[in-house]
């Protein structure tokens, strides 16, 4: 830890607002506590929650950074007091409390996995949030079966590259949203069934099919009651966040006669504990895949650091397929 820098480059939000809030800053180097690691960051990926945060709408949890960032690539720089599973110089990426637009940023060494065989630290850094996300609400929470169909809206977002492909890999019938014949593509080689919801409509689509087992969905508004009528019998519907907006008029009518389950998550207020859990879930579970290349992140742009600004228009913009990703060095 002597041979570390006293201050970094980072990117704070200086107020609630537009990606031009964003701005380059120097900052001291955290340290890490009891049961964290230091990474020296190469890459972070950038995310929905970062711009919700930047826009004052999603505060950290208590303790975390202030600084935007949930995931990163690096290599471990110091390691705090009891860890055991890490040692300085090993190649990691991780889910972040926050902190991730940093030279160095801290997280408990339980959610750190090794990088994947082939991957360098600009894909490894687009793993982290989008499939600790999947996991956890998809197999987990949405119990996803092999030879069940499965939905799930905005496929060529992030979440919704990885959704498919995981959902493919462990033989789930996919089906996917996407806006422009590009994006329904790019989901189609990906493995999907896809509709273009610009052209029809996905209820019908999904009831001609005889329903979703599973939805996953992050659009909400109304979205939800045209879910309901898209499930199949005892179907589940897993919402992860609301693009437009939380709030509509349902009828639990359906709910209660057809035996649905609707529920959903977000993944950065969950205890440390819930987060190592998932780690250690897909270290066994999906980094297999990802080494022998059957599962992959779809990566859109990279940005420099510096330019955060841009990288966070481009997510809001809608026009990315897949992750956008900041290099840091």
């Amino acid at each position: 830890m002597t041979d570390l820098p006293d201050t970094m480059r980072a990117v704070e939000i200086t107020k609630p607002g537009g990606p031009e809030v964003l701005r380059v800053t120097s900052r001291p180097v955290p340290q890490p506590g009891p049961g964290d690691i230091l990474i020296a960051v190469d890459h972070a990926g950038v995310n929905r929650p970062d711009a919700l945060q930047r826009a004052g709408a999603y505060d950290p949890p208590s303790g975390a950074s202030d600084l935007p960032g949930l995931e990163c690539a690096g290599t471990v720089a110091a390691i705090g007091p009891g860890v055991t599973r890490w040692s300085a110089g090993d190649k990691v990426c991780a889910l972040l409390p926050g902190g991730g637009y940093a030279e160095y940023a801290t997280t408990p060494a339980d959610h750190a996995l090794r990088l994947p065989q082939d991957f360098d630290m600009r894909r490894a850094a687009a793993l982290p949030e989008t499939y600790f996300t999947v996991w956890t609400n998809v197999f987990d929470r949405g119990a996803l079966r092999g030879g069940e169909r499965f939905l799930v809206h905005g496929g060529s977002s992030g979440i919704g590259t990885t959704a498919i492909q995981l959902a493919a890999a462990r033989g789930a019938r996919v089906f996917a949203t996407a806006g422009s014949a590009q994006k329904t593509a790019a989901c189609a080689e990906l493995g999907a069934e896809t509709i273009n919801y610009r052209e029809a409509d996905f209820v019908e689509v999904l009831r001609a099919e005889g329903g979703a087992d599973l939805i996953l969905d992050m659009v909400g508004g109304d979205y939800l009651p045209r879910n309901i009528r898209a499930l199949a019998d005892d179907g589940r519907l897993v919402q992860i966040a609301f693009l437009q907006g939380p709030k509509v008029e349902l009828n639990f009518a359906q709910v209660m006669v057809r035996r649905l389950t609707i529920t959903g998550s977000t993944l950065r207020p969950q205890s440390e504990l819930a987060k190592a859990r998932i780690a250690e879930a897909l270290r066994t579970e999906i980094w297999p895949l990802l080494d022998t290349g059957r599962v992959a992140p779809v990566m859109d742009q990279t940005f420099p650091l510096e330019e955060a600004a841009a990288a966070h228009a481009r997510m809001e913009a809608g026009d990315h397929i897949g992750k956008i990703t900041l290099r840091v060095r």
